[in-house]
């Protein structure tokens, strides 16, 4: 059997896949709007990335206008 010219990548399986809790300030209009919110990822650049993309969706905020003060990984009897 012939080698493919490419690699693949490890299955990320539910095991992997933690929850983080992300704080922090968002900057609009002169006001700046705390938020909390609960993130699934399988690491905190992820949960990061996750954070900016829905931020920018929902309120149409860049990445700028958006403080991040606190990631913390929450422990299973947390995240349920």
């Amino acid at each position: 059997m012939r080698k493919l010219g490419y690699s693949r990548k490890k299955a990320t399986t539910l095991s992997q896949v933690r929850r983080f809790k992300i704080t922090g300030e968002l900057r609009k209009g002169g006001d700046k709007l705390p938020f909390t919110k609960d993130i699934r990822a399988v690491k905190k650049e992820d949960a990061l990335q996750h954070l900016y993309s829905d931020m920018g969706s929902r309120h149409k905020a860049r990445r700028f206008e958006i403080t991040v003060k606190q990631i913390e990984e929450l422990s299973e009897p947390e995240a349920a």
